[in-house]
């Protein structure tokens, strides 16, 4: 029997098919998960708890240089906290990490944020191959960053999407996908907690699916299950560096405020003044699009326009300003931007940038 699915996605119609997983004795399957950041946390403790069995944890492998503290790895904390076992190969489709994965006869790989793109090889050490939780709608926001990508594009939605894994990158038929609205004063960090939740019911809802198939003879192994993605609305999400986050004022001041919650907490929003003829970063922690009547004539993007108690008001592109209201000054703590302005002389058609 097939089930019109339920999910909300704009790229995903209404009328695709699925299984029924109801009509399906579905089975315990045993899992290897990969994974490596925070939002794959809530998909692995809900398969701990499932019917399913995790054989092991694959996680990224430390990168501290000497002398530096370690970067922190999530799940290797919660794996080693629920007793999991943990391998963190240097590559993960190296000849000995593929006998690793053959070796524990897994039905399914599950992927979340773990920052290797797996190779055919890899993928068929599963009965099942593997299946990837992403965070957008693919086919848009391929890639490393699709969170701060949607917040910066002004997208009105996003959601999550589990794929049927390919070697290609988040190019595999979407199993099921989840829509939801973004929030107009949402952060990269609000909007990435709320995602990792609803991608934990995904991925569950996704391995029920893919076990329906194959038990309805609809999938065998090695075949691809799911809906084939529209590469015609494929947009790129790549990874962010540090210089995503220095202001351009000539953008519109929308578009600089989107940039301030896309960027939290890195590589975060920033501008340069001058101090005492010295130039200085300064974060924008906060900040709103003014709708003012401040004279805008002949002022060039990034021209101070008031400095007081109120904030700090910035030309920016298409004849928009922007308010600063809280500041990391270099070297120091966060403050509202009227403390900040005590200390620090930035008059008025002074520039910033």
């Amino acid at each position: 029997m097939l089930s019109k699915r339920p999910d909300a996605s704009p790229d995903m119609p209404a009328d695709h098919t699925f299984p029924d997983t109801n009509d399906a004795m579905l089975k315990p399957m045993r899992l290897i998960v990969m994974g490596t950041g925070p939002f794959a946390l809530p998909m692995f403790n809900a398969l701990l708890a499932s019917r399913h069995e995790v054989l092991t944890v694959i996680t990224r492998p430390p990168r501290g240089t000497s002398g530096r503290r370690l970067p922190k790895n999530p799940m290797r904390e919660e794996s080693v906290a629920k007793h999991v076992p943990v391998l963190a190969p240097d590559d993960v489709n190296h000849p000995e990490s593929i006998e690793a994965l053959r070796s524990a006869a897994p039905d399914l790989l599950v992927v979340c944020d773990y920052g290797q793109i797996l190779s055919a090889d890899a993928l068929g050490c599963a009965s099942l191959g593997g299946i990837n939780l992403h965070g957008s709608l693919l086919p848009r926001h391929r890639g490393a960053s699709p969170i701060q990508w949607a917040l910066l594009e002004g997208d009105p939605l996003t959601g999550i999407s589990v794929i049927h894994m390919t070697p290609s990158l988040d190019a595999g038929a979407v199993i099921t996908a989840n829509a939801t609205p973004i929030g107009r004063k949402e952060t990269a960090v609000s909007l990435e907690k709320r995602l990792s939740l609803m991608g934990a019911d995904g991925v569950l809802e996704a391995i029920d699916r893919l076990q329906a198939a194959q038990s309805s003879g609809l999938l065998r192994d090695g075949q691809s299950f799911g809906l084939p993605q529209d590469e015609s609305k494929a947009t790129r999400a790549p990874r962010l560096s540090k210089s995503n986050g220095i202001i351009d004022w000539s953008l519109p001041a929308t578009s600089i405020e989107r940039m301030r919650r896309a960027l939290e907490p890195w590589p975060r929003t920033a501008t340069i003044f001058r101090h005492a003829d010295q130039p200085k970063r300064l974060v924008i922690e906060d900040c709103a699009v003014l709708e003012t009547d401040l004279n805008l004539n002949q002022k060039p993007p990034g021209t101070v326009l008031r400095a007081d108690e109120r904030g700090i008001a910035v030309a920016c592109g298409e004849k928009s300003v922007l308010a600063i209201l809280q500041v990391i000054p270099e070297g120091k703590r966060s403050m509202l931007a009227a403390d900040f302005l005590r200390g620090n002389a930035i008059h008025i058609n002074s520039v910033l940038g």
